[in-house]
């Protein structure tokens, strides 16, 4: 996966600055942004007040391993983070934490061996789930949708649930998503924001997106 030269998520941000409100988003969404170095994915799904479950895959534009990470809050609390990266250098973590905010599970397995994190790495953590639940509340508020699905030379897609569209893609995304499209009988995928003020093209790869796209009865 390479470097989508594409606007950032501050700027996207910027650009969605004093939208008009509109009804309330159902409990199970996606969204996104472009990081320095990678694309990040973010689904979650609210159950009322009580809790949230938050997954983010990050996607290095140098084309090694995404990571995934999973966060779930009870009554605003983090009480669970679980962090994955696969490739030739795998890297596991979890974390569970009491009510009150203390560590009370940590396993840390890199390269097949185990591993403790420091005080200082395990506060970190819980910066990075209080900072990413941030991002996708701001996201959210912005209405900064993800979408999926599989392009093909006719310049639709069909997207993770079926559907066929035709994104409001420039000229410039769409050289970009056909640039990657080796062959015309073999689709690559894409994954996209929608907001108010227009798309952003966010990921091309020939791996498919849909395989690991998470399922609302069973995130």
């Amino acid at each position: 996966m390479t470097r989508s030269p594409l606007i950032s998520f501050s700027l996207l941000t910027l650009l969605l600055a004093g939208c008009s409100s509109k009804p309330s988003l159902p409990d199970f969404t996606a969204s996104g942004y472009l990081a320095d170095r990678g694309a990040v994915r973010i689904w979650r799904k609210n159950d009322g007040n009580e809790s949230s479950h938050l997954l983010t895959i990050y996607t290095p534009f140098s084309g090694s391993t995404p990571e995934t990470t999973d966060y779930i809050w009870q009554s605003d609390k983090l009480i669970s983070i679980e962090r994955h990266r696969l490739g030739d250098s795998p890297d596991s973590v979890t974390l569970r934490f009491d009510q009150d905010g203390s560590l009370s599970f940590m396993q840390h397995q890199i390269a097949g061996r185990r591993e403790a994190l420091s005080a200082d790495a395990v506060a970190l953590y819980q910066f990075d789930g209080g900072r990413m639940l941030k991002i996708s509340d701001d996201l959210l508020k912005g209405r900064v949708l993800l979408r999926q699905g599989r392009w093909s030379a006719s310049g639709t897609v069909t997207t993770c649930k079926g559907q066929k569209e035709r994104p409001g893609f420039d000229h410039y995304s769409l050289n970009y998503i056909t640039q990657h499209q080796r062959s015309p009988d073999k689709p690559v995928s894409i994954a996209w924001l929608e907001a108010p003020r227009g798309v952003q093209l966010l990921i091309v790869t020939p791996d498919d997106l849909c395989a690991t796209e998470p399922d609302e009865a069973s995130f």
